[in-house]
């Protein structure tokens, strides 16, 4: 069997391929450098409570502000039917 090409495929399938193939080291190796070349990690020292977290504002940050994000209802503009 051959191996995906995994520089075709998006994250998104990259993530899907690799949870639904979990023993394929490849795909797992993979999807780690393409994580790693986005390059939108923070880097923090392991924190031994929740509260240790605020002392990271920009990682509490992006959680927060992906939380709103899903909290935003969607806004479906319709254009009126005018009748003559």
């Amino acid at each position: 069997m051959s191996q995906p090409k995994f520089q075709a495929m998006s994250q998104k399938e990259l993530q899907d391929y690799m949870l639904s193939h979990r023993d394929d080291q490849q795909a797992f190796y993979a999807y780690i450098d393409r994580l790693d070349q986005e390059g939108n990690w923070i880097e923090m020292p392991p924190v031994d409570s929740v509260e240790d977290l605020e002392k990271y504002p920009e990682f509490t940050g992006q959680f927060r502000q992906k939380s709103q994000l899903q909290k935003q209802p969607t806004i479906l503009r319709l254009n009126p039917v005018i009748e003559d």
